[in-house]
């Protein structure tokens, strides 16, 4: 039986996976977040880093933090560079620019989770 911490990884890391998989098939698909190019494939990238990154925290790898902390936090970049830089995007309209930081709740709670006892070994 998993302990509640492996558990807790496991689950968050897998909605995180399947949300950011579904994302990367819209880029692929022709419907990315915005009609920039540039702007798509930044996003793409770092959401292959956050996927990578949290099957690695999944299997246990302690430097995966690191990476899932660098790729979400390049991705909640990417989210203020299109809303004070003026990227064609929708998700920016009414939002308050403090509202991308909700993106750092899950990998907090993946990252207690994980330094409270989810480690493999």
């Amino acid at each position: 039986m998993l302990r509640p911490s492996k558990l807790i990884i496991l689950v968050l890391a897998g909605l995180l996976v399947f949300y950011h998989v579904t994302m990367l098939y819209d880029l692929a698909t022709g419907r990315g977040l915005s009609s920039d190019a540039f702007y798509n494939a930044v996003q793409g990238v770092l959401r292959l880093g956050i996927i990578a990154s949290l099957t690695a925290v999944v299997l246990g790898q302690r430097i995966a933090l690191w990476t899932m902390w660098l790729s979400i936090g390049g991705l909640i970049a990417t989210h203020y560079w299109a809303h004070f830089g003026g990227v064609p995007v929708d998700f920016t309209e009414g939002r308050h620019p403090l509202s991308y930081l909700k993106g750092l709740i899950i990998p907090t709670i993946i990252t207690t989770a994980f330094l409270r006892g989810g480690r493999a070994g």
